[in-house]
Order: structure tokens, then C-alpha cells, then sequence
């Protein structure tokens, strides 16, 4: 070809046409100058005090819950005691503070009873008798809850209640007749009363709770029975004479 045509990609073309064939998306020095001017400029979204304190905050309640959970796993049975018997120790300061008079005294030794009695007594009380009705009931449909919750009433609800009664009435020096006149007095109004408030707790305990949070759900459930069962424990005994 002749000198007026330069080759460009296998094909000769003039000069002044080499601009044309130059493809249009790439953006020119200007552009990118004005692109790298705008980057610069960008400001710094920052995450302000209070989202930092507020995510903190979460983890912090995070790693509470997964401290518990993970202490579910590795001790369940100490895990469940020690928190059946804060529970009761907190039922048992509120029930104290709403009957005490104005000018009586909160009852330590009261608190203490009700502090080992969840310790030693329902806490593993609870881990064994929600482990026996998962193993004897599996499911958790609707019908089986209903099975749980007769069962609970009719088993577990009248045993533990018994347990409840003689041995805080044994702690405060009654004699088996006293504790067996206390039973015949308080033992049915308690299971009654319970006919109103259990049945609730226990389809939600077991309808929707794992087994492993059970006695938790439970536990909690008990602040507010447990409100009224001291209040029961600290009437006076029967007079058996």
C-alpha cells in the first residue's frame, strides 16, 4: 500500500479514520481523572459510639447464652440445680417482700430452705422427669403434649408438691404427724390451684421447648408458683392435739 495508509490489525486504513475504530467504552483521561478525584473525596462512613456499644452489647448477651448453652451440654444436671435454686431463692425474696409487714424482717433461713430445696431436690427432680418423658413420649405434636401435661398433673405435680411440703416442715422442726396434718390441709388446694396455672406452662414447655431447655423453661415458669407455694409453706402448722 502506499505511505497515505497505515495497517491496523490486518487492515489498512487512513490516518485519520484510526480514531473512529477506537472503541467507545474506554473512558478517556479526563474521565479518569475525575473518577479518581471523586474516590478521594468520598467520605468515611465510620461506625458512630452508640452502634459499637449497642453490637457490644449483643455479643456480650451472645456469650452469656452460649456460656449457658455450652454448660447445658458439658454439666447439665449441676447447670439445671444451680438454676432451679436462684429461681426459688428470687420467689422466695419477692413472696417475703409482698407478705412482709411493715414492720417485720426478711426471714434469711426461710430463703436459705427454699435455696437448697432447688438445689438438691427439684432441680434434679426436673433433669430426670423431663428426660423420662422425652424417652417415653418422643413426639411433640399435639396429642402427645396433651399426654406430657396429664402426666406431669397426675405424677410428677403430686410428688414434687409432697417432697415440698415435708421437707420444709421437717427444716422448721415438725413431727411426722404435723407434716402429715400439713399435707391433708395444703397438699389439694396447692394441686387445684395448680390445675390453673401448669397445664399452660407445661403445653408451651413441651410443645415448643427442647428438651435440654425444659427444666429451664420450667424453672422460670416456677417463679411465680413458687411465690405462692411459700406462701403456703410458711402458714403455721396444723395443731394436731
Amino acid at each position: 500500500m502506499g505511505s497515505g495508509y497505515v495497517r491496523i490489525i490486518g487492515k489498512w486504513q487512513q490516518p485519520w479514520k484510526i480514531k473512529n475504530s477506537t472503541p467507545s467504552s474506554f473512558p478517556s483521561v479526563h474521565q479518569l481523572r475525575n473518577i479518581r478525584n471523586s474516590e478521594i473525596s468520598r467520605p468515611i462512613n465510620l461506625p458512630s459510639s452508640h452502634s459499637l456499644s449497642s453490637s457490644s452489647s449483643r455479643s456480650s448477651k451472645i456469650g452469656f447464652l452460649g456460656w449457658y448453652l455450652g454448660m447445658l451440654e458439658t454439666s447439665p444436671l449441676i447447670t439445671k440445680s444451680v438454676t432451679s435454686s436462684l429461681i426459688f431463692a428470687a420467689a422466695d425474696l419477692t413472696s417475703q417482700k409482698i407478705m412482709l409487714p411493715p414492720s417485720g424482717s426478711f426471714d434469711p433461713i426461710r430463703t436459705l430452705r427454699m435455696t437448697g430445696y432447688g438445689l438438691f431436690i427439684l432441680g434434679p427432680s426436673q433433669h430426670l422427669w423431663f428426660n423420662f418423658v422425652a424417652k417415653v413420649l418422643p413426639k411433640r405434636d399435639v396429642i402427645t403434649t396433651l399426654k406430657k401435661i396429664i402426666m406431669g398433673q397426675a405424677i410428677f405435680g403430686p410428688c414434687i408438691n409432697s417432697v415440698f411440703f415435708s421437707v420444709n416442715a421437717a427444716l422448721q422442726g415438725e413431727s411426722g404427724d404435723e407434716i402429715v396434718a400439713r399435707l391433708k390441709r395444703d397438699l389439694l388446694p396447692t394441686q387445684l390451684n395448680g390445675l390453673l396455672y401448669w397445664p399452660i406452662c407445661d403445653f408451651v414447655t413441651f410443645r415448643f421447648v427442647p428438651v435440654h431447655l425444659q427444666p429451664l423453661m420450667n424453672s422460670s415458669c416456677s417463679y411465680l408458683w413458687t411465690i405462692y407455694l411459700t406462701y403456703m409453706a410458711s402458714l403455721k402448722k396444723v395443731c394436731t392435739d
